[in-house]
């Protein structure tokens, strides 16, 4: 256990992006009350997930994480999850196929309900509020009653994620993500898109793989890995009370974990190393995140390492790198470098979502160029290194959004405001994920027939 620790030893420490709850009595009955639920996920699906990620770590596998920016209160329904959960599992078949290694799926969904905000107000025709925090925290409408930070949210979006939690479970192992189901993953709006026919021609291949195997007698009634899949959760653990009253001790090891979701993250603006976020994250044992962007240093990132992972385990500890399209090349290397001369053992992911946003007719966008350019650097900067480019985290929906821009379907600035639903920050709808993943494929294959080359040379 990690020395002069406890789960509410963050409390002593700074703290950045804390909403101010005007009820300090509610708050504190709210998590009383959370301490006493049952915990969402369980330490040995932690683990599992940290075996998963420690083989990527070692560059045997790639880490695709991505789901909601904000999981919203008022969308909550069954179709919503399954059709995440349908372009999550074509995601992976594609990428699958293309590194031809494991891909570890890691959802941004059953708990991603707080943000960080850049401002604590929000003025809007000379009206200022607070800002949205997330419906965990408060309530989007632009009034001065949903703006205030109200603790029963918290038992709410417990209830969300749990049911969410529920729903997922069932599809990941009662059959839904059978491999012999690829053909029926495809959603309906994406069939005319260019991605449907380069999925066709891959669910074929698939099929009749699936064909030859039970000829010789391997099928999914025969192998549970062809009809179940392990699929983890994730967010960024924003509140700390929350977290703290859901942090539990494995009655197998005696160590503490996060039981709010199997992985959680440091965001890239309260990963001050003498901050509470830290202070809370050196002490559980799940898989976590680390965002870094580009004021992160060398230094620093070592000094967060040390703090974080002074074991130096594999998959404990996972790099989400958001720097932005024109600034990965400058940022990027001299991370890797710092890394690799100290010898640590991290997963090097790719967030190209949150560094590429713009406004266009009043719409934060992120144009899918920048988004694939930023991804195809990530490639680049890793492979000139000689690195493992371990994943890729996106915010994305299984809904036919039109929020980020570009793609094949080419979604125009005049368009963003036909279908312009998120509640935060904007997501790459179905087509545009899809897209994504074979672009992905494809510099994954590259890359192993490059290595392949080199051996044989």
């Amino acid at each position: 256990m990690a020395q002069n620790w406890s789960p509410a030893s963050w409390r002593a420490k700074p703290i950045s992006q804390v909403p101010d709850y005007p009820d300090a009595d509610a708050l504190r009955a709210t998590e009383q009350r959370l301490a006493g639920f049952p915990p969402l996920v369980f330490a040995g699906e932690a683990r599992r997930l940290k075996k998963a990620l420690a083989g990527v770590a070692e560059g045997n596998g790639f880490l695709l994480q991505g789901g909601d920016c904000a999981e919203s209160f008022a969308e909550h329904n069954a179709d919503q999850i399954r059709d995440f959960f349908r372009v999550f599992l074509q995601m992976a078949v594609v990428l699958t196929f293309g590194a031809q290694q494991p891909v570890v799926k890691v959802g941004r969904i059953a708990g991603q309900f707080a943000k960080p905000r850049s401002s604590p107000n929000e003025t809007q025709n000379g009206v200022s509020l607070p800002s949205y925090r997330g419906d965990i925290v408060n309530g989007i409408e632009f009034t001065e009653e949903a703006r205030i930070p109200a603790p029963e949210r918290q038992a709410m979006a417990y209830r969300q994620s749990a049911a969410t939690l529920n729903l997922l479970r069932a599809f990941a192992m009662g059959g839904y993500a059978n491999l012999e189901n690829v053909h029926q993953w495809m959603l309906g709006f994406v069939k005319d898109s260019p991605q449907a026919e380069r999925y066709r021609k891959l669910a074929v291949r698939i099929t009749e793989t699936m064909d030859f195997m039970r000829a010789i007698g391997i099928s999914s009634e025969t192998n549970p890995n062809l009809r179940e899949t392990d699929f983890f959760t994730s967010h960024e653990a924003l509140l700390l009370g929350y977290e703290e009253a859901l942090t539990r001790v494995d009655s197998t090891s005696g160590d503490w974990y996060a039981t709010s979701g199997h992985m959680i993250w440091i965001g890239d603006r309260t990963r001050q190393p003498d901050h509470a976020h830290v202070e809370y994250f050196r002490g559980i044992k799940n898989p976590i995140g680390l965002k870094c962007g580009p004021s992160m240093t060398a230094d620093g990132l070592l000094e967060l390492i040390d703090i974080l992972n002074p074991a130096n385990e594999p998959g404990r500890l996972t790099l989400i790198c958001r720097f932005g399209h024109d600034k990965v090349a400058e940022h990027l290397p001299r991370l890797i470098r710092a890394v690799e001369r100290e010898g640590r053992k991290v997963v090097w992911s790719c967030d190209p979502m949150h560094g590429n946003t713009v406004t266009l007719n009043s719409y934060k966008t992120r144009p899918f160029e920048r988004i694939l350019s930023e991804v195809e650097s990530f490639f680049q900067i890793h492979r000139a290194e000689g690195t493992h480019p371990g994943g890729i985290h996106i915010e994305m929906t299984g809904k036919d959004v039109t929020e980020c821009t570009g793609g094949a379907r080419a979604v125009s600035a005049d368009n963003l405001s036909d279908r312009y639903h998120t509640h935060c920050d904007p997501r790459l709808n179905a087509d545009q994920a899809l897209e994504l993943a074979f672009l992905l494929a494809e510099r994954m294959k590259s890359g192993r027939d490059e290595k392949k080359m080199a051996v044989n040379a």
